[in-house]
């Protein structure tokens, strides 16, 4: 089965959107390099951060994100993002109207549900959990394998948290990854157990 990875860019104070959903500079490191990150061409990182990144993408398999980020996205219009094969939305409302029944999107109502249909699916392959309010209830959940993060040199004062609204301590192990790209800090941590 695979591991269940939490992932995203963040501030260095922890947010990963300002308080109206924006992400400010916290891609800016996708494209501050001259090296494609993927196919489109609208990526580019530093060699670096390439090393560390694309193999990472490229062993995810299936990601899991909340419903406002489904909506927020207009669910990438029935394609997942990066190439990744399938997308989990945890929600307690059903699909939208209209919705293509065929797209590779699964909406499911809890975090634990959503992680049993994401493992099913990925199978030997990394399940991504988008952070923010889902990815703070999979670890709280115990769910959560390993805390990936790429740090970007902005504080915001204020936003949308990465690890949302957990208020429980939990332990992560001492970076096992601390790779500095330009303008990015990429840190990796497995979650203690």
């Amino acid at each position: 089965m695979g591991k269940v990875v939490m992932y995203s860019s963040v501030s260095v104070d922890g947010f990963i959107a300002d308080e109206h959903d924006q992400p400010g500079p916290l891609f800016e490191w996708l494209s501050s390099g001259d090296v494609p990150l993927d196919s489109s061409g609208a990526l580019k990182v530093s060699q670096t951060s390439y090393d560390y990144t694309r193999p990472y993408w490229d062993h995810i398999g299936v990601t899991i994100v909340g419903r406002h980020v489904f909506d927020m996205t207009d669910g990438w219009d029935g394609k997942p993002p990066g190439g990744i094969d399938h997308v989990v939305v945890v929600t307690h409302r059903p699909a939208p109207e209209g919705w293509d029944a065929e797209a590779p999107f699964h909406f499911v109502d809890g975090v634990e549900a959503a992680v049993a249909t994401a493992q099913e699916l990925a199978g030997d392959r990394l399940v991504e959990v988008a952070a923010g309010d889902v990815g703070g209830q999979v670890l709280a959940a115990g769910l959560v394998d390993e805390v990936r993060m790429d740090v970007v040199p902005v504080v915001f004062g204020s936003g949308k948290r990465y690890f949302g609204s957990v208020d429980a301590q939990h332990l992560l192990e001492d970076p096992d990854v601390v790779i500095q790209g330009n303008r990015v800090l990429h840190l990796r941590y497995r979650v203690h157990r």
